[in-house]
């Protein structure tokens, strides 16, 4: 996930235009005239097909963008106004879109022997775009460049040095930021976790011009399959990152944390409750710059809740059936489902895990 100022719908229809408005249904149209936010995700449709869903904050589909297959994360850029959707790991597509409709969707794909891991970030200056990757013969994670202004012509590649390579993002001042979650997989072998015996999870900053590995923080040996792989970044340059334990049901590992530049690793321990009901799993993390907020959903045991984005103190807590993607709205988060919930609204549709605000 990036960090990116939050636009509100007045903004979002002036720099659409009239053309945007005119190519959407009268349905669409509507749901937007009344959105005081305006959001992306993955979707599946009751027909199996599979799309990316522009969607108010209340759960009104805008528009969709039909896909060749099921996406996970989605990263935005506000300043080329481009976002693109990863296909799921170990897939090998991502799409490139405007939800303005000023180009056409673009497909990328991975090299030969590579795959995506399903998440991506844009440069501060929107002129590159970094996707994690898995040189998988090889075991180790990578990061893909691609130059926006060149058609998202893959440029180069730089080491993500960990393996399991997740969620990353860029900082303002160009740090990447690298969530390894540590777990080997191979496409012969599907989603199969391949060294669950001897995992190695890390966060990691590099310099996003050469790669150049700035901190490594390797999990300690007692938290070894804890599986960093979500991350957002707070308004004071706090990262905020999640994980997925894939140890004993029966512990209680912190499945949240944070560091800074020069930081240690820090980790929230939430109640022994709150862990119990995330199911030992955090399936996304979302943080909201202006109140201060961080969000976190689980799957699991269908949870979703927010911390204290100054100490990490639960404030809430929801219960949500298959709760699935978060991210920042006006005064809290939005919260979406796989069951088709978009807070509070039901739409027949199965949301995917991630959510992007435009």
């Amino acid at each position: 996930m990036i960090g990116s100022p939050l636009i509100d719908r007045r903004a979002f229809i002036r720099s659409a235009g009239l053309a945007f408005l005119a190519s959407l249904a009268p349905r669409g149209a509507f749901a937007l005239s009344q959105a005081d936010a305006v959001y992306a995700s993955g979707l599946k449709r009751p027909d199996g097909s599979f799309a990316i869903g522009l969607v108010s904050e209340a759960g009104a589909l805008i528009d969709e963008i039909s896909l060749p297959g099921r996406i996970h994360g989605l990263c935005h850029s506000p300043v080329n106004g481009l976002s693109v959707a990863f296909a799921r790991r170990p897939g090998t597509f991502a799409v490139v879109f405007d939800s303005e409709k000023r180009v056409q969707p673009r497909i990328i794909s991975a090299p030969e022997g590579r795959h995506y891991f399903g998440h991506g970030a844009f440069s501060p200056d929107g002129r590159l775009f970094y996707a994690s990757e898995n040189d998988f013969d090889a075991n180790a994670g990578v990061i893909g460049l691609y130059d926006c202004i060149a058609g998202f012509e893959r440029v180069g590649e730089v080491p993500a040095h960990g393996i399991g390579t997740h969620d990353i993002t860029v900082t303002p001042d160009g740090l990447l930021v690298i969530a390894n979650g540590g777990i080997e997989t191979h496409p012969d072998f599907g989603r199969t976790k391949l060294n669950l015996d001897h995992m190695e999870p890390s966060l990691v900053l590099a310099d996003a011009r050469t790669g150049t590995l700035i901190e490594k923080h390797i999990l300690p040996a007692e938290l070894s399959r804890l599986s960093t792989r979500h991350l957002d970044i707070a308004a004071d340059g706090k990262v905020w990152f999640a994980c997925q334990y894939e140890g004993p049901r029966t512990d209680r590992p912190p499945l949240v944390g944070h560091f800074a530049k020069g930081q240690a690793l820090s980790f929230v321990h939430l109640p022994d409750a709150t862990t119990d009901r995330l199911g030992n799993y955090v399936g996304a993390i979302a943080v909201n710059k202006r109140e201060g907020l961080v969000g976190i959903a689980s799957p699991k045991n269908g949870l979703w809740a927010v911390l204290d984005g100054r100490d990490g103190r639960l404030l809430s807590e929801t219960v949500l059936p298959d709760a699935a993607g978060i991210a920042a709205s006006p005064n809290s988060f939005a919260v979406s489902s796989y069951r088709g919930d978009f807070l509070g609204q039901t739409a027949a549709v199965a949301w995917d895990q991630h959510i992007v605000r435009l």
